[in-house]
């Protein structure tokens, strides 16, 4: 029984759950510095404060987007930036109807005696970093643990480690106000097939939601963000109500129903794909206690990058593929999703990158 008294315990849940609105989902825009530098080098722009203020804002301020918005997922830097008119972006979002939210793990390191898997960092000094995140604005937050399929991975102590790090943060988090999202991601990474990819997320599953019920969290005030269950990158696809099938009964079997909402995560799966996954998702029939989400960060930016290119004279049209996109998952959440005849160019090309680091 979670016996969790946090001062902020109806705002979790009621901030939690308008995360949760069907139709709407998550924007991920919280790539590190790093990162975004790989995504701009993508399309030959400099990696430099202006130019990462200028892209964020080019997505907060799209026309039509915030209304398919529920949150979006900030990088530190990004969360104290305004727009180049001086307004904060986090008074751009609010406006829209869309929370703030922050992503505050500090990366993985080696699990030292694993074969290469990893735990997450940034537990220290962490409530103090809720406190700063919670006054600048912030309501939910985001830490990704990641797990990789193998022939004896993922391990016994990586699932532990992962699961307990998960369960840490969401506590400290939910008592300094901001709804944890909580990311076992399952690389996609290997030869497997579909069903080793449900078995494992199942295992992995079952474990992070055992580590929140041992430390108490208070799940009304939480989000899942796990990856669709898919064949591994090395293995042939399948079709979209395949998926849909394996990820659903998965979460059946290991998400508590007082869970709000699941915000998918796209993976490296191509925009297409994912709003295709989600859509099958949502037309799956039994029972689906929680919302099925979006939390997509490649998946809603790729053709959006692609129309940019860092020209001033392409907002308009970058600005109009992240509305296609937004679009297509909030009707994706709904299952009305009828395949998009006006793919922009990007939106089927794979966006899997081996062993993503952020």
């Amino acid at each position: 029984m979670s016996n969790f008294k946090s001062k902020y315990h109806d705002e979790l849940i009621a901030n939690a759950a308008y995360i949760g609105t069907p139709g709407k989902g998550i924007l991920a825009a919280d790539e590190s510095t790093g990162t975004i530098g790989k995504r701009l080098a993508g399309i030959n722009v400099e990696n430099v404060e202006e130019n990462r203020r200028y892209l964020r804002e080019l997505l907060f301020t799209a026309p039509g987007v915030l209304p398919y918005l529920s949150g979006v997922i900030l990088y530190e830097e990004t969360l104290y930036q305004s727009t180049a008119a001086g307004k904060p972006f986090v008074d751009v979002l609010r406006e829209g109807g869309v929370l703030p939210g922050i992503k505050v793990d500090t990366g993985t390191v080696e699990l030292a005696g694993t074969n290469g898997e990893t735990t997450t960092q940034g537990l220290d000094g962490l409530g103090k970093r809720f406190q700063k995140y919670y006054e600048a604005g912030a309501r939910f937050a985001k830490w990704r643990a990641v797990l990789k399929i193998g022939p004896n991975e993922p391990s016994e102590l990586a699932i532990h480690e992962n699961a307990y790090g998960l369960a840490r943060y969401a506590v400290l988090s939910q008592e300094n106000g901001l709804v944890p999202i909580v990311e076992p991601e399952i690389l996609v990474d290997g030869p497997h097939d579909i069903h080793k990819s449900a078995e494992v997320t199942e295992r992995v599953l079952a474990a992070v939601y055992k580590a929140l019920n041992d430390h108490h969290v208070l799940l009304e005030g939480t989000l899942l963000k796990p990856n669709m269950v898919t064949p591994g990158s090395d293995s042939p696809k399948v079709a979209p109500e395949v998926v849909a099938e394996h990820t659903v009964r998965t979460l059946q079997r290991t998400v508590p129903a007082a869970v709000p909402a699941v915000v998918f995560l796209s993976g490296g799966q191509s925009e297409e794909e994912a709003t295709l996954n989600l859509n099958a998702i949502n037309q799956v029939k039994g029972k689906k206690p929680w919302t099925l989400s979006f939390s997509f960060g490649r998946a809603l930016q790729q053709s959006t990058l692609k129309a940019w290119s860092g020209k001033e004279e392409n907002l308009k049209k970058a600005q109009d593929a992240l509305l296609i996109r937004a679009k297509a998952n909030s009707e994706a959440t709904l299952g009305t999703y009828k395949g998009s005849s006006e793919l922009v160019e990007g939106a089927s090309e794979s966006l899997h990158v081996k062993d993503y680091k952020y």
